[in-house]
């Protein structure tokens, strides 16, 4: 039966805190969740209202649980929301706790120095215990917003794409979408129905056709290995590419939004292009992407000066007992997605439980 030295703490449950709980219950944990919303849904409620998967349902359920319905469909924003409340009742019939609105402020180290325990103080000023806490706050709460010339004194509105949710969050008639991702394009497409959408960026846009030789992308996938590859540690993840079943290049080359290299800045009502043109904008629209959003664990010395995590593959490098899921590209291309998550949380859960149970004093980074 599990104890209180089995009670492991898990900050966040979307789909990388559920993924844990899950895991947790395998090894014979005892998870605790903490959510700071009311829903066990993670960011996914706040998505803009047309995204959809870039992966089948048949790739897209986490571990002990198939998404259900058409296998071959992309699901929507709605359809995850519900997919994971569904898989956190059945996580809780198993055992694990689930506690909503409890937004977690602060974490410190307890017991005695390297043998790892946390004290977790949340937002109404209660205070949990653990030997061993997963921090899965994903990212959505902490969006990425560059320093570009002239942005904090533009006299139009600037949104991230953290806060948009449809055409009509956006005023005006010419809108700047920034960035070269998934995001950035999706929404540039969507905009462009109603009004004029320039797409800027550093980089030129990476196009990965979305079903080559008539099956998805994450077929083969899953068929190379590729979402199991293990990466190199890298401070900076490399942009993803965008995928793409024709509708978006096509938008482009008949001219229904233009992409251009970045703006030089921002003047104004105005934008200032690098070839010396000049003209009105009404909006810009960060799709420039999220950093781990992890401000609780800012005191006990886990995180680099810019906030990142110090850890490998999912496990801290500077306290026994702490883990980490749901970091863009953690391990694997997939470590912060649904269809990647889980494995990412077997490993971790596995080396926690080790480590609570005595094996080593030390966790083992492998």
């Amino acid at each position: 039966m599990p104890t209180d030295n089995d009670r492991v703490l898990i900050v966040g449950a979307g789909q990388s805190g559920l993924a844990a709980a899950h895991a947790a219950l395998e090894q014979g944990l005892r998870p605790v969740l903490l959510e700071a919303s009311g829903r066990a849904a993670g960011s996914w409620p706040r998505y803009y209202d047309s995204l959809a998967l870039f992966s089948p349902a048949r790739y897209s359920g986490l571990p002990g649980m198939a998404f259900g319905g058409d296998p071959e469909r992309y699901p929507r924003r709605d359809e995850v929301a519900a997919y994971l409340e569904r898989y956190a009742a059945a996580l809780i019939r198993r055992g694990a706790e689930l506690r909503t609105g409890a937004r977690v402020d602060a974490v410190r180290s307890a017991g005695e120095p390297g043998k790892g325990g946390f004290l977790v103080r949340l937002a109404d000023g209660e205070e949990l215990a653990a030997p061993a806490l997963i921090a899965a706050s994903g990212s959505f709460d902490h969006p990425h917003r560059p320093a570009l010339p002239g942005l904090d004194t533009f006299a139009g509105r600037v949104l991230h794409v953290a806060g948009y949710r449809s055409p009509a969050s956006l005023p005006g008639e010419h809108v700047i979408v920034v960035g070269a991702g998934n995001s950035a394009v999706q929404v540039a497409h969507e905009l462009a129905s109603e009004r004029r959408v320039t797409l800027a960026g550093r980089a030129p846009i990476r196009f990965v056709e979305q079903r080559p030789l008539g099956r998805d992308l994450h077929f083969w996938f899953r068929v190379t290995g590729f979402d199991r590859l293990p990466l190199a540690r890298a401070e900076t993840p490399p942009a993803s590419p965008v995928l793409d079943d024709g509708r978006y290049r096509r938008a482009l080359r008949e001219g229904r939004y233009a992409r251009r290299e970045m703006f030089a800045r921002l003047d104004g009502e105005h934008v200032e292009w690098p070839d010396g043109g000049r003209e009105r904008v009404d909006a810009v629209l960060l799709a420039t992407g999220y950093r781990p959003n992890l401000p609780y664990l800012a005191d006990v010395g886990a995180l680099t000066a810019g906030g990142r995590p110090r850890q490998r593959r999912g496990l801290s490098l500077t306290h026994a007992g702490l883990g980490y899921l749901g970091l863009e590209w953690q391990r694997t291309p997939s470590s912060n997605t649904l269809r990647g998550v889980g494995a990412d949380a077997r490993r971790v859960v596995r080396i926690l439980a080790r480590h609570l149970r005595g094996s080593g004093r030390r966790q083992v980074h492998v």
